[in-house]
């Protein structure tokens, strides 16, 4: 009873933490840009609690998924100087992007705590070799630091075992640094492992990576880099689902999402940590993505205005945004059909 509610307490809370972040880019972008906050709420559906301060009213709401700010004028005519449209176009830009910005930092500093935890930083440089392994034998050595997978650059290790993962045929074109120069090997090759239930191959990685020694500052570039690779890997998974690398049953909503916070949870902190900062870069790239009634919809809209120097008509905002959300719940109904499918 006390893990299960344990796990329920996480979930809130991951939720939580994410949406009050990415909520209060929102917020307080829009109060230092003079913009009229109506409600900075928390939650979905009915209210729970509120309370108003000035001008606005601060609210938590029953359903502990999503939240929002709404600002004077941004889905209706307002007269009132402050509203959200008589807002030069550069500061609602700021306002827009303040959200996803905010994620990306909430998911840099938790990786700084996890790469602080750990004993010390995996580099890419090769330190020794398994006994007669075949990358060795393909012409990868000690001392070579690699620096791209199959045409990828790799920043952090976990790129390289993305990369390596990926690679279905055994072989994989490295580039390295070896003694001060880049130098391509083509055709490493990895040993296999046998196909599993689902049918899957696996590669065995026979080598083993040096130790980078934790300092401030190569925990800062750890973590920084830590999160660009995280910001890829939602643009690199689009793709295997848009070319059909990774199935669209394997899609997770938010059902999924639950679950795999409910796992975390019994692993530790660090691997609860690992998850929020994975959840935080994914919520802050998807939503600035160019999608109609994402923030990167209304961001694309507001740099097309600039261009134009004039706002695109309403009525075709309206319709955008509205078939926009149309296709975003269909996703998410989809996502999460996938998830109890998997349940059961």
């Amino acid at each position: 009873m006390v893990g299960l509610l344990l796990r329920i307490i996480a979930c809130i809370f991951v939720f939580g933490l994410v949406i009050f972040i990415h909520e209060l880019g929102h917020f307080a972008t829009a109060k230092l840009s003079g913009i009229k906050v109506n409600e900075f709420a928390i939650g979905m559906g009915p209210v729970l609690f509120s309370r108003k301060r000035g001008d606005t009213t601060y609210a938590l709401r029953l359903v502990p998924v999503g939240g929002f700010v709404s600002m004077e004028g941004e889905d209706e005519e307002s007269e009132d100087e402050r509203s959200f449209t008589r807002a030069p176009v550069s500061r609602r830009i700021l306002v827009i992007v303040a959200g996803g910005v905010m994620n990306l930092v909430l998911g840099f500093c938790v990786l700084v705590a996890l790469v602080s935890a750990q004993p010390a930083i995996t580099s890419r440089t090769v330190a020794q070799f398994s006994e007669n392994a075949a990358t060795q034998r393909s012409g990868l050595q000690v001392g070579d630091e690699i620096i791209a997978v199959n045409g990828r650059r790799c920043f952090i290790a976990d790129d390289l075992v993305y990369e390596f993962v990926r690679t279905q045929d055994g072989t994989a074109d490295l580039t390295v640094v070896r003694d001060g120069k880049k130098v391509e090997l083509e055709d490493v090759q990895f040993d296999t492992q046998p196909l599993d239930d689902e049918g899957n191959q696996s590669i065995v990685i026979d080598f083993k990576v040096l130790p980078i020694e934790k300092t401030p500052v190569s925990v800062l570039k750890e973590a920084a880099l830590w999160t660009c690779s995280l910001a890829r890997l939602v643009f690199l998974s689009l793709v295997d689902l848009v070319t059909g690398r990774v199935a669209v049953s394997t899609l997770s909503g938010p059902v999924g999402v639950v679950t795999v916070i409910s796992e975390a949870v019994g692993y530790g902190w660090q691997s609860l940590g690992m998850v929020v900062a994975l959840i935080t870069v994914n919520l802050g790239v998807f939503n600035l993505m160019p999608f109609p009634a994402l923030d990167g919809g209304k961001l694309f809209l507001l740099l097309v205005e600039a261009v134009r120097r004039k706002p695109i008509p309403e009525k075709y905002e309206i319709w955008i945004n509205t078939a926009g959300f149309a296709l975003l719940i269909a996703l998410m109904l989809f996502a999460t059909f996938n998830d109890v499918a998997r349940l059961f």
